[in-house]
């Protein structure tokens, strides 16, 4: 007597990647970084990483011709949300959808602008401090989106919306190497980057494992590797994100030289050197160690140290480098005309 119970989803015998390209006529478009994945060992071994996907609800970034689609699709998900910019890949995807009744959603939309805090059941939903609910955001992302669409996603966690207003929402996603290796570098290595603090102190980061160039198509000029994050409990630094980045993007400004430099450029020139000094000294932070040598948690002691002075001067976190840099040219520019007129009368 056969077991009850629900049956895994097996697809129907459906078109192979390669054949829905041709018959939907799609190229990869250069400009849109896109590259097609068509092995699906390799789309299942990205999908593996996820975790147990049984009755998960993923929403998957960018599906394009449906490789990886298909290999959540044979994980047994409960729901898959696609959401897809390029209209060329809508067709294929319908015919994955139908071929999979009720389980999967096509959103034709960019995930930058996409609210993702509607995209689940709202019974989805966990404490914080809980596991990690039964939702996963996969994807294979164009390499022009992957660096802001993360730093947008850091700040989601950071804030607990977007697709964490569920809890925290684990992401597997593909990036080039060299931006894998920035986001999980340690201390002291030559990747450590603005990157690797801002995940890093949000988030467990885990490069999976590396995919050549040539299983795309067409092959990039680089490797591929497929990332893991997992959000913290607690953050490694408990100060609001736009704080915790403008220290981060100033220290690793200069970052050849001694973080002192990028730490004057959070002050106006006028009194740079003593609220530098200050800074550092409150921190407890030594001026000559280079930003890769700092650790998470002396970006803690910066930005805590950081906090307390803009509290006490709330004109100071406004204050932009660039912006009086720009000002002081325009200003250099228009004493120069004014001489120049001068000398001509």
């Amino acid at each position: 007597m056969a077991a009850s119970g629900k049956v895994a989803l097996r697809l129907p015998p459906l078109p192979t990647v390669r054949e829905i390209i041709k018959l939907f006529n799609l190229r990869a478009q250069k400009q849109l970084s896109q590259n097609f994945l068509l092995d699906l060992r390799l789309t299942d071994k990205i999908v593996r990483q996820a975790g147990k996907l049984k009755d998960a609800h993923v929403c998957e970034v960018g599906p394009g011709p449906g490789g990886i689609t298909r290999s959540i699709l044979n994980a047994d998900v409960a729901q898959l949300l696609l959401v897809e910019k390029d209209t060329r890949f809508i067709p294929g995807l319908k015919m994955l959808s139908e071929a999979a009744p009720g389980k999967v959603h096509i959103v034709h939309g960019d995930i930058l602008t996409y609210k993702m805090e509607r995209a689940f059941p709202k019974h989805l939903q966990k404490k914080w401090e809980d596991d990690p609910p039964n939702i996963h955001i996969i994807g294979n992302l164009p390499f022009n989106v992957s660096t802001p669409l993360i730093i947008r996603w850091l700040e989601n966690v950071s804030n607990k919306d977007g697709p964490f207003i569920y809890g925290r929402t684990q992401m597997t996603l593909t990036f080039q190497k060299e931006v894998a290796e920035r986001l999980t570098a340690s201390t002291g290595s030559k990747q450590r980057s603005r990157l690797s603090i801002m995940s890093q102190y949000l988030c467990t980061v885990q490069t999976c494992f590396t995919i050549p160039g040539q299983a795309f198509v067409p092959k990039p000029e680089v490797d591929v590797s497929v990332v893991h994050f997992t959000p913290l409990v607690q953050p490694k630094i408990q100060q609001p994100f736009k704080l915790v980045e403008k220290v981060v993007k100033s220290v690793f400004q200069f970052r050849r030289k001694y973080c002192c430099r990028g730490v004057e450029i959070l002050f106006p020139e006028a009194e740079r050197l003593e609220k530098s000094e200050q800074m550092l000294i409150l921190a407890d932070v030594d001026p000559t160690l280079r930003p890769t040598q700092l650790s998470l948690l002396h970006f803690k002691s910066l930005c805590d140290a950081y906090r307390k002075m803009c509290d006490e001067d709330t004109s100071l976190f406004s204050y932009d480098y660039r912006e009086e840099r720009k000002q002081k040219k325009t200003r250099r520019k228009g004493d120069y005309q004014q001489s120049e007129k001068k000398g001509q009368l």
